[in-house]
């Protein structure tokens, strides 16, 4: 029996509401914010001074959202600290903080923003996601009371998390996450009792959400990814560029294929501070990076990424990352290692002496191997194979395996592992493998002037990362990032202030 007249548009817009649900793709997109920061200050503001700040980088970020909503884009990620920055003491911050529910509650701050108290932020960011009928992620400020019956609770009688919100295409509250890796200077923050594993159902996929630190360690990142199953991972960052290895572009992206899954990773832009660097990356490489260390301008990046990554026919098959590595024996050739510092970490070091060769340089229990041509052997550019098995940190540590092609600054060797950004060389092949002791291992290659190589490498089934043409660029580092998260020393500073 054919519906009638009157059920057709009912029909219609079921139809479409399927269609969405199926939809193998999405627009996503991402905000490099250059913050407007505080004066330096170590007295608290008024509530109104905190909230004028707040509102002229809000101001920014509204121009943002309206472009990427304009431009289709289904999902906008904004920066960790986008909002206030980060010049805080932890009672200078206070009046920036609102008192943000658990999203359980069911609230749309835009259409009932005294229902939790005084929550302006709360409201302008939820009506931005409305207005523009996009989804909105920004990182904020939490302020949660406590008392004497709380044997944790701060002497200022109040819990301060770096929080993450999430609002949906009707301004609601979706999301809230409590950033449970702190960097060591955040001491205006307190570390979450437990970790979260916060996640939530959209039309275009499945997503979870952490913050800038939180993808080193395995609670929350791995648990997410491994364990939830999430499609996406939501990022706010404020990273700090760290050469040779730990540019955001560089390790991000290296995270979304070690892990193979999406992230959208927002950085925060301030070339004082060496940060820069965002991007749309996925299991397959970067569809879309900024990296920009030599001006003050924001950056908005979209792109269309697969919305179910593991359905996708071109996802990434499972990596045994230590399979070629440990079936060869030592490859023969010249050997002579040396230590070398990349910032505090002591690599072991093997100089590349001729325009080809066989290399193996080994480390604790860590094996590196590289089998390379060089386009043209340079005098005045030295490259190495580095390894490093150890713990990196110097108060919160966490345990590595690296194997690593990378140029030293000059022809002098004590000087290789120190940060550079230009290279000449370029090489005819490469492939570089380890004898990881685990299977979260991150691949990458950077070029010279900080630039990625989509799509011009590959990662065997049997865990060799190999150029697949040469390269088209001058190479700055092929690295291989290796995280055994057993082997993390305990946390020494996850206590309340």
């Amino acid at each position: 029996m054919l519906p009638s007249q009157a059920l057709l548009p009912a029909v219609v817009l079921a139809l479409a509401a399927l269609q969405a649900l199926a939809s193998d793709t999405f627009m996503a997109a991402v905000y490099e914010h250059a913050v407007i920061l505080p004066g330096p200050s170590e007295e608290p503001v008024s509530p109104d001074s905190a909230l004028a700040l707040m509102n002229k980088n809000m101001d920014v970020l509204e121009g943002a959202i309206k472009e990427a909503a304009q431009q289709g884009a289904h999902i906008i990620v904004t920066p960790e600290d986008g909002i206030y920055g980060w010049r805080f003491t932890r009672e200078s911050i206070y009046p920036y903080l609102e008192d943000i529910p658990d999203p359980v509650v069911n609230w749309i701050p835009c259409t009932d923003p005294s229902r939790f108290g005084p929550a302006p932020v709360q409201e302008r960011l939820s009506c931005m996601a409305r207005n523009n009928s996009i989804y909105v992620v920004a990182n904020i400020g939490d302020k949660k009371p406590c008392d004497s019956s709380d044997p944790d609770c701060p002497r200022d009688g109040r819990y301060q998390y770096n929080t993450d919100v999430v609002f949906d295409t009707q301004g609601k509250l979706v999301a809230r996450y409590h950033k449970y890796n702190l960097f060591r200077g955040e001491t205006q923050f307190n570390y979450p009792k437990e970790p979260e594993a916060v996640i939530f159902e959209t039309p275009f996929g499945k997503f979870g959400i952490f913050t800038c630190f939180d993808i080193l360690f395995y609670e929350p990142a791995v648990v997410l990814v491994s364990k939830m199953q999430v499609d996406t991972v939501l990022f706010p960052t404020a990273w700090m560029n760290v050469l040779p290895f730990l540019t955001a572009i560089e390790f991000h992206s290296a995270w979304a294929m070690g892990m193979r899954v999406n992230l959208l990773s927002a950085n925060t832009h301030n070339t004082s501070m060496a940060m820069t660097g965002s991007g749309l990356f996925t299991p397959e490489g970067p569809v879309a990076y900024h990296y920009d260390s030599a001006t003050e301008e924001g950056q908005l990046l979209l792109a269309e990424i697969s919305a179910h990554p593991r359905l996708s026919p071109t996802y990434p098959p499972a990596i045994n990352w230590s399979l070629y590595a440990t079936s060869i024996k030592k490859f023969p050739g010249e050997n002579d290692t040396f230590s070398g510092a990349v910032r505090k970490d002591i690599f072991t070091f093997s100089e590349l002496k001729h325009k080809d060769g066989n290399y193996t340089v080994c480390q604790g229990d860590l094996c590196c191997h590289l089998v390379y041509q060089m386009s043209n052997k340079r005098k005045d550019e030295v490259y190495v194979l580095g390894a490093f098995d150890g713990l990196h940190g110097s108060v919160i540590k966490y345990h590595w395996q690296i194997c690593s092609l990378l140029k030293c600054p000059s022809t002098n060797l004590s000087t290789c592992g120190q940060p550079l950004e230009t290279a000449q060389t370029k090489f005819e092949m490469f492939s570089l493998s380890g004898t990881f002791g685990t299977s979260y291992v991150f691949p990458e290659v950077l070029y010279s002037g900080v630039q990625l190589a989509p799509g011009e490498f590959q990662v065997l089934r049997d865990g060799r990362l190999n150029s697949k043409h040469g390269t088209s660029k001058p190479l700055l580092t092929a690295t291989l990032f290796g995280r055994l998260y057993e082997k993390d020393q305990p946390h020494p500073l996850r206590i309340s202030p």
